[in-house]
């Protein structure tokens, strides 16, 4: 079986702090569409501020325009423009606005762009994948021949995904009910000593979590899940296999062996190659009856990824038989504004709610973008690569193959997202370096004064330098971590 695993990237050549106005040739005019919200906070307005990206890119030498475009040739030369339109939703919208190729560019998020719409220049997806990119204007692997250059901003809601993946099992695991118990409690209707017995619980130490997928996501997701002490299989492409297990997780080659005796699986892989002709993802329906049916009964499904990654008939006959007992879906779902007709990849699940609605958490691809900062921080690093790609024919976090004519820089991720690179090493100082040894000088004398000492002398060692020794253990794991060099090497 073939499975499509994320993998992270590197942080090479990102200029997301850089406020110097770019030079642009001065009879140029180009033209980026922003059809997703850039800020999530309210500003005066009641309405979500996108301010922040607005004074980055007015920073940059760029213009902000809170409309749609008009006559591009009333625009202002020598300037990048950027239109304001995120509530551009319904396919039909879409390609009204941008089938006839009059943005150069575009910067997204959750919105799916249909094949119609066309972006000479570059796209760039605020977020990880670039399953909702589906404009064929891009060229390389992961496009359909076209020739613009796609990004995206990977690891940028890592974090915020993961949080949200935990707070989804917690919900049910541990299966205390708390809502009972503290009704019980605030009206005085408990007693604890003869009635606490009959509400036992299970707890998240000690089961077994698949993650599908070793990107930023699931690489996190692993991190908070061994934090709550749970075993944790990992199945992602073999080239993976000795850094999983290098950080301690379980490698499954195969995605069945993974789900077989897993109370929680949780899915963070991409869609994958959509084929021409069917329009199907190679990874579409990846998680079918073959895998829950190897899943412990009562198992708890997460799928903050794609909702096209599960066959939804097969999740409905495992809440029918209970082998799932919660599912917790995280997919986009669109209400055509003219009709109210929906689509989107929510809509197969919307079919189970009547039957199963109470063990189902249905979210609008909301687990990832609701979270202020990284939208923000993405949406800065989407404009800074759209300037990199205009300007310099500079590509960062490609996605497929490079286009002719450009040159890619490699990856970029936050700090501690996504693997420790040959730029995470040579940026270190000095002091950093020295500092490193030294903790790592005085271990290697401990641990060998132990090594070649009898019992007796050992338990003197202990008793003596014990403490020391942990502590310079403790010393080191901090400043790895802090100096981000903890993870898989690229």
């Amino acid at each position: 079986m073939s499975q499509q695993a994320l993998h992270g990237g590197n942080d090479v050549t990102a200029n997301t702090s850089a406020q110097a106005v770019e030079p642009i040739d001065p009879e140029s005019v180009y033209t980026v569409l922003i059809c997703d919200l850039v800020g999530l906070r309210f500003g005066p307005d009641g309405r979500p501020d996108p301010n922040e990206v607005r004074a980055h890119i007015e920073a940059k030498g760029g213009r902000f325009h809170a409309a749609a475009l008009g006559d591009k040739a009333g625009l202002e030369r020598g300037r990048v423009h950027f239109f304001y339109q995120p509530e551009l939703s319904a396919r039909e919208e879409l390609i009204e606005a941008a089938g006839d190729g009059r943005y150069d560019a575009v910067i997204a998020a959750a919105t799916f762009l249909p094949a119609e719409t066309v972006f000479p220049l570059a796209g760039v997806r605020i977020g990880a994948g670039t399953g909702n990119m589906g404009s064929l204007s891009w060229g390389g692997g992961s496009g359909e021949g076209g020739t613009a250059v796609l990004m995206n901003t990977p690891g940028i809601n890592s974090r915020a995904t993961a949080q949200m993946v935990m707070k989804a099992i917690l919900k049910v695991l541990p299966d205390l009910p708390v809502g009972e118990l503290h009704d019980r409690v605030a009206r005085g209707a408990f007693d604890t000593g003869r009635e606490l017995r009959d509400f036992p619980t299970e707890k998240l130490e000690g089961k077994t979590i698949a993650l599908i997928g070793y990107g930023n996501i699931g690489r996190e997701v692993a991190k908070l899940a061994r934090a709550f002490g749970m075993r944790v299989v990992i199945h992602a492409r073999p080239r993976h296999r000795e850094w999983i297990e290098a950080e301690g997780f379980v490698y499954a080659a195969d995605l069945a062996d993974a789900a077989d005796g897993a109370n929680v699986l949780s899915i963070h892989v991409g869609l994958g190659k959509q084929d021409a002709q069917s329009g199907r993802y190679a990874n579409a329906g990846l998680v079918g009856a073959d895998v829950l049916s190897r899943l412990n009964r009562g198992a708890v499904l997460v799928n903050y990824d794609r909702g096209e990654l599960v066959d939804v008939a097969a999740l409905a006959h495992a809440l029918d038989v209970g082998q799932v007992r919660h599912a917790a879906i995280d997919a986009d779902l669109f209400s055509n504004a003219s009709t109210g007709s929906l689509s989107g990849p929510m809509l197969p699940y919307l079919a189970l709610v009547e039957r199963h609605g109470g063990r189902l958490e249905l979210l609008p691809h909301a687990a990832a973008d609701t979270d202020h900062p990284s939208r923000v921080a993405g949406a800065r690093q989407a404009v800074d690569q759209i300037f990199d790609v205009i300007l310099r024919k500079r590509v960062v976090n490609a996605k497929g193959t490079v286009p002719p004519g450009y040159v890619s820089m490699g990856a970029s991720t936050p700090p501690g997202i996504g693997p420790v690179t040959a730029s995470d090493l040579l940026k270190l100082t000095a002091d950093q370096y020295s500092a490193l040894a030294d903790i790592c000088e005085q271990q290697a004398g401990l641990w060998r004064g132990l090594s070649d000492a009898q019992p007796a002398a050992q338990s003197k060692i202990v008793a003596e330098k014990g403490e020391q020794l942990v502590r310079l253990i403790d010393s080191f794991c901090l400043l790895a971590e802090k100096l981000n060099l903890r993870g898989p090497y690229q």
